[in-house]
């Protein structure tokens, strides 16, 4: 018998952007979320840091939970303008995204670093929702597929369970740019992760950890892509900054 699929999962990086007035925004998803999408989906918001608090203590007593964007491997110590993993946990998070494209590239984070990150998250207690995805170049050559099994072969150290790994599958190439692989890609990508899943945390835990998609979902391509076999959710950049379109999404997953 089919093992069952794990509860869809849509998680929306703020990235950085927000100030105290967007916990309006925060309101208007969780109004959304408890009007008719709670029965089928989960849904997480990752504010920058200096909301988090504000939008963990908004968030308590709705279905709605709060992550964090990024955390330093270390609980605490002198490493001016970062972020402990249990600091994260101490202001509301569940949650952390690490290895986001955007930390690999402009913060030169390697897959050894965000390993390092990965247990600092359970360290505390958060759930860590591990970024992986490929370059334009590196799909034009070919290497897509041996691109993301090496970093999640790197990125995800041994102890990892359905209870604190997401994967979040995120071609480079499409976050933010408006373009999107073919639901064809995305699902040998999926199909990759979820081979390698088995590897990681067991062949009869593998079907319980969710992969996210992201790169350039919205609500008009959301069906489409949470559709696609080993799809239990997505990463969502922009379009988590509006409530209307955050919620277009999950709604993919109404009823």
């Amino acid at each position: 018998m089919a093992a069952a699929k794990p509860r869809p999962l849509v998680a929306g990086n703020w990235k950085m952007n927000g100030l105290k007035a967007s916990i309006a925004m925060l309101d208007a998803v969780a109004a959304g979320y408890d009007g008719g999408l709670k029965a089928g989906v989960d849904l997480l918001v990752c504010p920058p840091a200096t909301l988090l608090a504000a939008f963990a203590q908004r968030a308590v007593g709705t279905r709605l939970a709060i992550g964090g964007q990024d955390c330093h491997a270390k609980e605490s110590g002198a490493y001016t303008g970062e972020i402990a993993a249990e600091m994260l946990a101490d202001a509301g998070a569940t949650a952390v995204i690490l290895g986001h494209s955007e930390r690999r590239q402009y913060f030169l984070e390697t897959d050894s670093i965000v390993a390092e990150k990965a247990l600092a998250a359970w360290r505390a207690g958060l759930v860590a929702i591990v970024c992986v995805g490929e370059t334009q170049a590196e799909r034009e050559a070919g290497k897509t597929l041996t691109v993301v099994r090496r970093q999640l072969r790197r990125s995800v150290p041994e102890g990892a369970t359905p209870a604190n790994l997401v994967v979040a599958y995120e071609p480079v190439w499409a976050i933010g740019t408006g373009l999107t692989p073919t639901a064809a890609d995305v699902a040998e990508v999926h199909a990759l992760i979820r081979a390698e899943l088995r590897r990681i945390v067991g062949s009869a835990a593998a079907p319980q950890v969710r992969i996210l998609y992201g790169g350039s979902v919205k609500p008009s391509n959301a069906a489409e892509l949470m559709g696609v076999a080993n799809v239990d959710g997505a990463l969502v950049g922009g379009a988590s900054l509006k409530a209307e379109d955050f919620l277009g999404i999950a709604a993919a997953y109404r009823g």
